[in-house]
C-alpha cells in the first residue's frame, strides 16, 4: 500500500487527527533528518492557502515568514549520543510549531464570540501570577493577577499591586521612623510574581519559592532571605550593599542583574551573574563571578565556578519558557512539577533521557507530555500526578 504523502500527515496533525504510529512516523522523519524537501514543500504550501489562515498576499507571506522565525517553542528530544540534528531539519520544526501557533491565532480572530473551555478533567493547568504576602503582624494577603491598587500600610510605607502581577512598596516621606519590619512573598507550586522592593531593586520570584525582606532598608546595608529561584536587578546604591541570604551562602552586590536557583530537590545552589559583578561567600570562601560565570555549590558544601553559561537557559522561566540543554528526564520533570503544580511518580525504573531545547510555559501538560513521549517516554495523568510508565 501506498504511504500517506507528508503533506496530508502535517496537515492531519495540525487538526490533531493523527493516530500514533502516523504521529511516530512524521515526527521521526524530521528527527533523522528525511525527506527534507518534503517538509518544506508542504509548509509552504500551508501558509499560501489561505482557506486555513485568509493571508496569502507576497507581503504578508514575507511578515508570515518573519513571525514565524522566533517562535522557539518545542522541546526536541535527545539522546546521550546524539545531540545536534540536521539544521534543515531544526529550521523546519521552528516553521511548523510557529505555523500551528499562527494558524490557531487567525483562527481565533475569525470568532468574535468567545467561548468558555472549560478546565481539562485533571486539574492540571499552567501556573500563573498567584502568591501569598505575609505582613509583619503575621496576616496575610492573597494575591493574583486581577487586583491592582492599594493592600496596606505598614508605618510610612503603602504596599500596592500594580501591573497585575506585580507588588511594589512606595514610602511616604524621605525617613522611614519605627522599628524594622519584615514582610514575606511566598509563591506556590504553580505561581509566579513580580516585586519592586523598597530600594527599587526588581526580582521575579519563581514557582515554589519564597522571599522575605524589610520594609524599608534603613540600616547600611539592604538584605534579603531567599528559598526557591529568583532573578534580581539591584538597583545601584553606592556604599549600600545588598545580600541575599540563601542557605549558608551569603550573595554580595552592589548594582546587578542574577539569577538564584536554590531548591533544596535540586542538587546544587546555582549563582549565575549576568551583568556587573557579585560576591558569593560559602564555606568560608568568597568568589567573585564575571558576566556568564555560574558558581555551584552542591549538597556537600563543594564550590564550582562554571564558565561562559548558557545565560539564556538559566533565565528562561523569568521570560515564559522552559529551555533546557542536555537535561536528564528527572530534572525537566521537576521544572514541570513545580510550573503545573503536579506531583511525580515513576512505574518501573527512570528512563535515561536528555532533553533539548524551548517550550512556552503557557503551553497546556498535554502539549509538553507529547513532546517529550517523542523520545519514547510514555506519560499518565492521574489527577494532579504525571506517572512515567515504561
Amino acid at each position: 500500500m501506498e504511504s500517506t504523502p507528508l503533506s496530508t500527515l502535517i496537515i492531519r496533525y495540525l487538526n490533531e487527527e493523527l493516530s500514533e504510529e502516523e504521529t511516530l512516523r512524521l515526527w521521526e522523519s524530521l528527527r533523522e533528518g528525511h525527506e527534507q524537501e518534503e517538509w518544506q514543500e508542504a509548509l509552504l504550501a500551508l501558509l499560501q492557502d489561505n482557506t486555513r489562515h485568509g493571508y496569502a498576499d507576497p507581503e504578508r507571506m514575507e511578515q508570515i515568514y518573519a513571525a514565524i522565525r522566533p517562535a522557539e517553542t518545542t522541546i526536541v528530544p535527545v539522546t546521550r549520543r546524539r545531540w545536534i540534528y540536521p539544521a534543515a531539519a531544526a529550521a523546519v520544526l521552528l516553521m511548523i510549531v510557529g505555523t500551528t501557533t499562527l494558524f490557531r491565532h487567525f483562527r481565533s480572530r475569525q470568532q468574535p464570540i468567545a467561548v468558555y473551555t472549560p478546565p481539562p478533567a485533571h486539574g492540571v493547568v499552567p501556573g500563573s501570577n498567584k502568591a501569598i504576602l505575609t505582613l509583619a503582624d503575621g496576616s496575610t494577603i492573597t494575591l493574583d493577577s486581577t487586583g491592582n491598587g492599594a493592600l496596606a500600610q505598614q508605618g510610612n510605607v503603602q504596599i500596592v499591586q500594580v501591573d497585575s502581577g506585580q507588588l511594589a512598596y512606595k514610602a511616604n516621606g524621605s525617613n522611614i521612623s519605627g522599628s524594622l519590619q519584615y514582610n514575606t512573598l511566598s509563591i506556590p507550586r504553580g505561581g509566579q510574581f513580580r516585586i519592586t522592593l523598597p530600594d527599587g531593586t526588581r526580582v521575579w520570584i519563581n514557582a515554589a519559592s519564597s522571599l522575605s525582606y524589610p520594609t524599608a532598608f534603613t540600616g547600611a546595608d539592604r538584605t534579603v532571605q531567599l528559598t526557591g529561584e529568583a532573578y534580581f536587578e539591584v538597583a545601584a546604591m553606592p556604599g549600600k550593599p545588598f545580600h541575599v541570604k540563601v542557605n549558608n551562602m551569603d550573595i554580595q552586590v552592589l548594582g546587578t542583574h542574577f539569577n538564584v536557583m536554590a531548591y533544596t530537590e535540586e542538587a546544587a545552589i546555582k549563582t549565575t551573574l549576568l551583568e556587573g559583578a557579585v560576591k558569593v561567600n560559602a564555606g568560608g570562601t568568597q568568589t567573585t563571578l564575571r558576566p556568564g560565570q555560574q558558581l555551584r555549590m552542591d549538597q556537600q558544601g563543594q564550590l564550582a565556578v562554571i564558565d561562559q553559561v548558557d545565560v539564556d537557559e538559566i533565565v528562561a522561566w523569568k521570560n515564559g519558557y522552559f529551555q533546557f540543554y542536555h537535561e536528564k528526564l528527572p530534572g525537566v520533570l521537576r521544572q514541570i512539577s513545580r510550573w503545573y503544580d503536579v506531583d511525580i511518580a515513576y512505574e518501573g525504573g527512570v528512563p535515561d533521557r536528555e532533553f533539548g531545547g524551548k517550550i512556552s510555559r503557557n503551553s497546556s501538560i498535554e502539549e509538553v507530555l507529547k513532546i517529550l513521549a517523542l523520545s519514547k517516554v510514555h506519560f499518565k495523568i492521574e489527577n494532579k500526578k504525571i506517572i512515567v510508565i515504561p
